[in-house]
């Protein structure tokens, strides 16, 4: 049994980044930048008015003062003229500032009367213009690696990027093995239960960024585990659920040996999740994880989401520690690292952090109730309320 930076290290070695691709910058959501992007142009292109007012000389616009209203500036319908000693120019949120403008007297301090405005007592006297370039500036690069967001998406819009490359999503093949499991809406046997593991684990690999596979459930037969494993062929990585422990009918092992399966370690030191495998059959990674549905979903966070990381192009690296405060008294550990489910809150207090007392490794209920893993170091002693601890967040 190896411990769980141990395992992480094996399977680092197990993933490489996979090739890019070009997708319209409307397909990029959530996908990973592959390489730096320079803005085409400078944002913004032009000097604009951060308000509705009028383009004025900034020394001339003095309370009491009347100007000539000489045209009007919005946005894409630039003023063509140069404003001049006691003149102002009509002027919108976004529009050019016309030549000789230094300041936009916003509407409310100007009295309009025909075609003139007379500047009203107490005037503000910030300006009001965005200079040109004050965005960004042409050849401003956004940096590879880089998940992209809403937000990066509407910066690479403003540069007038039309297309990027992006690492292309790693496919996995997905694989529930028992005979206990039927899908859910079926109705299970008077010995059987639904499958949920690989729902959860879908949902989980593709927020991280990759095309999942479910494949059929494989049943206990070293022939359904063999037609599951050849529907995977195609894929960056194999991943099974049950069936990797060391049981009459726990025959993943078997068959992904038989198949020619290069074993990297097998049982990790953590609870939940001992019963990790990892390895590769023909060059492909392949992660057997435990069959308890929290054990897998601790083991998707914990291992998988790092793996994908590499894969999308990231440096190998554990997921983030971060510390809080026990808001509980926590007992003793055992002799495996512990990853406790519990909820995070942050307030005036800082953040804190709440194990749950029930962590069998069954219970998907305390699992939807958490954000987040409490990581327990091995034979670790007694912890009081106010200790301070590490946490992984989950969500």
């Amino acid at each position: 049994m190896i411990s769980v930076s141990e395992a992480l290290n094996h399977i680092f070695t197990l993933a490489t980044k996979l090739e890019s691709e070009t997708v319209p910058l409307a397909q990029t959501a959530g996908r990973v930048l592959a390489k730096d992007v320079s803005a085409r142009l400078t944002q913004p292109p032009f000097s604009s008015s951060a308000m509705d007012g009028y383009a004025v000389v900034n020394a001339e616009a003095q309370a009491g003062m009347t100007l000539k209203v000489i045209g009007e500036s919005a946005a894409g319908d630039r003023f063509q003229g140069r404003i001049n000693s006691g003149e102002a120019v009509r002027i919108f949120t976004g529009a050019p500032v016309p030549d000789g403008a230094d300041c936009i007297l916003i509407q409310e301090d100007a009295i309009r009367d025909g075609g003139t405005i007379t500047v009203r007592e107490n005037r503000d006297t910030k300006t009001y213009i965005r200079p040109a370039g004050g965005d960004f500036s042409e050849g401003d690069v956004v940096s590879a690696p880089r998940k992209l967001t809403a937000s990066d998406i509407a910066l690479l819009a403003s540069m007038n990027i039309p297309e990027v490359f992006v690492t292309r999503k790693p496919i996995v093949a997905l694989i529930a093995n028992g005979n206990e499991l039927v899908m859910p809406g079926e109705t299970p046997g008077p010995d059987q239960i639904v499958c949920s593991n690989n729902f959860g684990l879908k949902a989980l690999l593709e927020e991280h960024g990759a095309e999942v596979r479910m494949l059929p459930i494989a049943r206990d037969t070293v022939d359904s585990l063999r037609q599951a494993m050849d529907l995977s062929a195609g894929a960056d990585l194999v991943v099974t659920i049950g069936g990797a422990s060391v049981g009459d009918h726990d025959l993943v092992h078997k068959v992904a040996v038989d198949r020619g399966m290069a074993l990297n370690f097998y049982k990790v030191a953590m609870q939940p999740g001992k019963p990790l495998m990892a390895g590769t059959i023909d060059g492909i990674p392949m992660i057997g994880l435990p069959g308890n549905p929290v054990s897998s979903m601790v083991c998707g966070h914990i291992f998988l989401r790092p793996m994908l990381n590499v894969m999308l192009g990231f440096e190998p690296a554990p997921l983030p520690r971060e510390t809080a405060v026990l808001t509980r008294d926590v007992r003793q550990n055992g002799s495996r690292e512990h990853y406790m489910r519990a909820k995070v809150e942050i307030s005036d207090k800082g953040t804190q952090i709440t194990p749950f007392e029930r962590q069998d490794s069954s219970l998907l209920t305390i699992l939807g109730q958490s954000d987040a893993l409490l990581v327990r170091s091995p034979n670790s002693g007694p912890l009081e309320k106010g200790s301070k601890v590490g946490f992984v967040r989950i969500s």
